[in-house]
């Protein structure tokens, strides 16, 4: 079943929707959409013309949850069960943009009833549920002194030693030990990716996770580019589970981007160790610990976590 309205309501309808802050589209009961305002543009980098009237299904956006698990051709799409279940469906989830990366989104789905109280479709709000925004503006007044890596926009080396020693000197000054962790992280076969797919492949996969994990940590957290294809990341007010479980997350966010190229599927995953900061530890004493707990994971075969 479709909505049903004259030229005049869609053209004023049309225009409300795209003048709400928030994300919003409509799709009919076969999840067929129907509506994307402009929010939904600029949050998913999708133009209308490239979503409407194509199934929510068809995966474009992607939505996983936590666990990274897909659910758009599932039981669990919200708006599925949104309309199969004639109630409200509100959850935490992961779209993926256009380019590639992971975005942690706010959902809420309500069905749609006309006037005999019949379902005739739902209606999805979503919006960012990260805190990229301000931190990330906080970084680009800091790209004058070169402090940004020019690919990925996340901080550079020089910029991730300054971090790692400030924490160091707030450890040593408060002794809040339990407040800090580092995880170095490193992306599985990069040099394979690069000779076959090109570097011009290879720096999208770049931008594609430093974007991921910056998107999907706190505020007061950082990423920074170490070199080549290795990412630090300084976490706050963690203790040894909330690091891994930390971990975890962006692992398997990365893990479930596919990326495409000449229509082949290229799965990306990252080997991450992570460790707490210690009262004595100085710069290269906790990177190397962090450095050689990766190095470890890619031992045990990649695509893993290890704690030390």
């Amino acid at each position: 079943m479709t909505f049903e309205y004259n030229k005049i309501d869609k053209k004023i309808f049309e225009l409300i929707i795209d003048n709400l802050y928030d994300a919003v589209y409509f799709t009919d009961t076969e999840r067929k959409i129907i509506l994307w305002n402009k929010a939904a543009e600029k949050l998913t980098g999708y133009k209308k013309e490239e979503i409407i009237n194509s199934p929510c299904f068809e995966n474009k956006l992607s939505h996983t949850n936590i666990n990274c698990e897909y659910l758009c051709k599932t039981e669990e799409c919200p708006i599925a069960k949104a309309i199969k279940e004639k109630s409200v469906i509100e959850k935490e989830l992961f779209l993926k943009h256009k380019e590639g990366f992971r975005i942690p989104v706010k959902i809420r789905v309500s069905p749609i009833t006309d006037e005999q109280g019949r379902i005739i479709g739902a209606v999805q709000i979503f919006s960012d549920n990260s805190a990229k925004i301000a931190a990330f503006k906080k970084m680009e007044k800091l790209e004058s002194l070169a402090f940004i890596d020019s690919l990925t926009m996340v901080g550079n080396r020089r910029y991730s030693e300054i971090k790692i020693a400030t924490r160091i000197q707030e450890i040593e000054k408060f002794g809040v030990i339990k407040s800090s962790g580092l995880l170095f992280i490193d992306i599985d076969n990069f040099k394979k990716i690069n000779d076959i797919y090109g570097h011009k492949f290879g720096d999208d996969v770049l931008k594609v996770i430093a974007q991921t994990i910056l998107k999907n940590i706190r505020e007061v957290d950082f990423i920074g580019r170490w070199g080549g294809e290795e990412f630090i990341v300084i976490v706050s007010g963690v203790n040894n589970d909330e690091l891994i479980r930390i971990a975890e997350k962006l692992r398997g966010l990365i893990n479930s981007i596919d990326f495409f190229v000449n229509n082949e599927k290229v799965k990306l995953s990252i080997s991450i160790g992570a460790t707490l900061f210690k009262e004595d530890d100085e710069v290269e004493s906790l990177v190397h610990r962090a450095d050689s707990l990766m190095y470890k994971c890619k031992r045990q075969g990649k695509n893993c976590v290890i704690y030390g």
